[in-house]
């Protein structure tokens, strides 16, 4: 009687979906960074220029966020989106960023880079560093003004939050401006390369007007960032009460 050898049998593997294979392709993680961040791009000029109204006065900054909060469930809506669109980001670029450092462990502080070498910079080599630094940070800025003290007025004769109470009333405290302004430079830098790291990614520039996008990325990412430090300066500075 003759022994028959039976070899193991090997476990089979589940098939992934096409959507878990677009994430973890190399294009498809580019493409999402891309699309993801530049969708968080419109977000923070939105918020900044929303930021701005205080200039304008209590009643315009509170009459803007009293326009937000009446749209109730919808509200909601977007910030769920902005929330999963921001988690999806950030996860791409650790995923990116690990992927890195297990093929290069000597060291790779850049995220999402595309380009030539002559687009390096300092933005570009600290995108993971400037990118953590802003994910903790907006938990504290949610945690301080979204979910911080409730002040009332009345606006257009109802009830109504006073947010705007709340914003003077912290950016009264220098340690909070200083943090804060440093932050939102870090923003500045992430953005500098961010926008058009992510333009770039998705295809839409070409040799002939990189050069030419490059500047507008920065221009733009300056603006932001200005103007959100411009905020609390102004009231630090006593130039809004």
């Amino acid at each position: 009687m003759t022994n028959v050898l039976k070899t193991p049998a090997s476990h089979a593997v589940k098939p992934q979906s096409p959507l878990v294979r677009f994430y973890r392709s190399p294009i498809g993680k580019k493409l999402i960074s891309g699309a993801t961040g530049l969708a968080l791009a419109g977000f923070v000029l939105v918020h900044m220029a929303g930021n701005l109204l205080l200039f304008l006065g209590h009643d315009a900054y509170n009459a803007y966020a009293e326009h937000l909060a009446r749209w109730g469930v919808l509200l909601y809506a977007v910030e769920g989106l902005l929330v999963g669109i921001a988690l999806l980001h950030i996860g791409v670029g650790m995923s990116v960023f690990v992927g890195r450092l297990r093929a290069r462990p000597e060291g790779y502080a850049e995220y999402q880079s595309v380009g030539e070498n002559s687009y390096q910079s300092l933005s570009s080599r600290t995108m993971i560093i400037t990118g953590s630094i802003l994910a903790v940070f907006l938990g504290l800025h949610l945690w301080t003004f979204k979910f911080g003290p409730y002040y009332s007025t009345e606006l257009d004769g109802h009830a109504a939050r006073d947010l705007a109470r709340l914003v003077v009333e912290v950016f009264h405290k220098l340690p909070y401006v200083l943090g804060y302004s440093a932050v939102l430079l870090g923003l500045g830098f992430h953005l500098r390369h961010g926008v058009w790291s992510a333009v770039q990614s998705l295809g839409a520039l070409h040799a002939g007007i990189r050069p030419l996008a490059y500047g507008v990325s920065a221009l733009l990412a300056g603006a932001i960032a200005l103007g959100f430090v411009a905020l609390p300066w102004a009231i630090y500075g006593g130039l809004i009460v």
